[in-house]
């Protein structure tokens, strides 16, 4: 994926900027993408992943900030979309220096990106991130911030999947329901607790034994498959992709046997026309970047002065969001994600015509 416009793609607006980041002496290698600051700044999270290459994490940060953009947009937000990677190993590389390096990078960018945590960093991270910059959400209880911003985005993937419940099977429940959780992490955890509660039975993989065994020990009527793969071909009715991107690919899609999917991670399309695949084959596909929005509707309150209630009202609201596109969608003869995709350009067309760039 290019940095700039496509010239096979006229329709494409690119990246407002891309920034290389490194700081020798910590380690820090980082990358920073803001699509777009039509709507705001940019907000997006913090990545920190053991990329097996450099293109590897260009290519993550460039598809997850335009992600970031359509989520923000969709979810109401003033805010633009931008995303962080830091090629490391953050059980090896992660340090005070790395992260306050970090942070200054993040200062440099003047107010056009703020951030916040994603896979590999957490609350704590943040507080030492805003050592170095004001440009930084998801901070702990302690320092004035919202704290863990899964709960809240586990409680708008799970609103997002009653809506398509709706939609399918007629009632906004998953009462009955079999649903495969793939990734029992931050908020696979969250969203399993609110299936159970109402009244779903769950299906859950994870590669982190610590993960497995902390769902053993809370919720033992959970069945265990072996990996994402089984869970795929399992007999279930929603998948519920929680881990990183790229779940549903063509091999995914010839075995799934789920009617819904509706789950946390980013960019579960492994590339275009998988959306149509799933159409084809009959299965409702809630668009990830709409319903995996209450994190940072959280986050994102947080920068006004966080109140957990008011935030969580916009979280909920993901439902009426989610019902909207899918009407859109059957209305104008589309796959779901491309009636969001459509709505998320409208706004930021229309909102965004009245300024270019975002300065800070």
């Amino acid at each position: 994926m290019g940095v700039f416009a496509s010239t096979e793609d006229p329709d494409s607006t690119g990246h407002e900027q891309v920034v290389f980041c490194q700081d020798k002496q910590s380690g820090l290698k980082a990358i920073i993408g803001i699509y777009s600051t039509a709507l705001g700044p940019a907000l997006g999270g913090t990545r920190f992943y053991p990329y097996a290459s450099e293109a590897d994490a260009l290519h993550d940060v460039l598809d997850l900030s335009r992600g970031m953009a359509y989520k923000n947009a969709l979810a109401g937000l003033d805010l633009g979309g931008g995303k962080a990677v830091i090629w490391g190993d953050p059980e090896k590389d992660k340090s005070e220096s790395l992260l306050r390096a970090y942070g200054r990078f993040v200062q440099s960018l003047g107010g056009r990106y703020y951030t916040a945590c994603d896979v590999g960093t957490y609350v704590a991270d943040m507080d030492v991130v805003a050592r170095e910059t004001r440009f930084v959400t998801g901070r702990s209880v302690e320092h004035g911030g919202a704290g863990d911003s899964s709960v809240l985005t586990a409680w708008g993937v799970f609103q997002g999947m009653r809506a398509a419940a709706e939609h399918v099977w007629g009632s906004p429940t998953l009462a009955g329901r079999r649903v495969g959780v793939s990734g029992l992490g931050k908020v696979g955890k969250h969203l399993t607790a609110h299936l159970i509660e109402d009244g779903a039975s769950v299906v859950a993989t994870d590669v982190d034994q610590r993960a497995i065994d902390w769902v053993r020990e809370a919720y033992p009527q959970v069945d265990l498959v072996d990996d994402a793969a089984a869970m795929v071909a399992a007999d279930i009715d929603v998948y519920a992709p929680c881990a990183l991107g790229g779940a549903l690919a063509d091999d995914t899609v010839s075995v799934l046997r789920a009617k819904v999917v509706a789950g946390a991670a980013n960019n579960q399309l492994a590339h275009p026309g998988i959306e149509k695949q799933l159409a084809d084959r009959g299965v409702l596909y809630a668009p990830d970047y709409v319903v995996n929005a209450g994190g940072v509707i959280q986050v994102a309150d947080e920068i006004e002065g966080f109140n957990f209630e008011r935030a969580k009202l916009r979280a909920t609201r993901i439902y009426d969001t989610t019902r909207e596109i899918l009407r859109l969608a059957d209305a104008e003869g589309v796959p779901p994600a491309v009636a969001a995709d459509r709505l998320a350009e409208r706004r930021m067309a229309e909102i965004g015509r009245l300024r270019t760039i975002h300065l800070g």
